[in-house]
């Protein structure tokens, strides 16, 4: 059976699952897209962003290199927040320790935006399954209010709608199964990156004490 068919003879309830999963599909899609792209644009800075700040010789040079190849802008604000004056009883700490706050603060808003999206695919992948199975259930047990309605009872008149609600289940596989391996994939490549950016942290906190 073709979705033309299954979606016809589907009901409401049915027809809201597979739209359900029709949107989670495209926003794991587009999602994977998306942050696949991110990702490599802040790895391809990392890689060369760093090694042109650290070449330069004065912090303003080594801010003007990053201005040019930061184009993610994870690397900039780090440098801004350790470079900015302190106002208010934070300017009275130990200088490390004056420094220590705003990046820390700079580094979380920075990592914030590199795992935005996170949360999508763990939600889908954890919840996709279930809502096809939601579907299959309502579609078995729709199947079987069709056949007490009399008849004689056959393996033909049986497998048939159970076989078409299996489909949900199927399709709630089909949907998660991507988003969890995205997730997995971006979480690797996120710690690497959160790696590299809390070092760079750390060598602008004992560059500039």
């Amino acid at each position: 059976m073709d979705a033309a068919s299954l979606w016809s003879a589907s009901d409401t309830v049915g027809r809201a699952v597979a739209v359900l999963l029709l949107a989670m599909s495209v926003a794991t899609w587009v999602l994977i897209g998306w942050k696949s792209y991110t990702i490599w644009r802040v790895r391809r800075t990392l890689r060369v962003a760093l090694p042109a700040l650290w070449a330069a010789n004065d912090w303003d040079a080594g801010r003007a290199a990053l201005q040019r190849h930061d184009t993610e802008q994870v690397l900039l604000p780090l440098l801004d927040a350790a470079r900015g004056a302190a106002a208010g009883l934070a300017a009275q700490l130990p200088e490390a320790a004056r420094l220590t706050r705003p990046l820390r603060d700079t580094l979380h808003d920075v990592l914030g935006r590199l795992q935005w999206g996170q949360g999508l695919l763990a939600s889908v992948g954890a919840t996709a399954p279930f809502v096809g199975l939601l579907g299959t259930v309502w579609g078995i047990h729709q199947a079987l209010q069709g056949l007490s309605g009399g008849g004689a009872l056959s393996i033909d008149r049986i497998a048939g709608p159970v076989g078409e609600a299996l489909i949900m289940t199927a399709a709630g596989l089909v949907v998660a199964i991507p988003a969890v391996l995205a997730y997995n994939a971006f979480g690797r490549l996120l710690a690497a990156c959160e790696a590299d950016l809390e070092g760079f942290a750390h060598d602008l906190r004992a560059g500039l004490a």
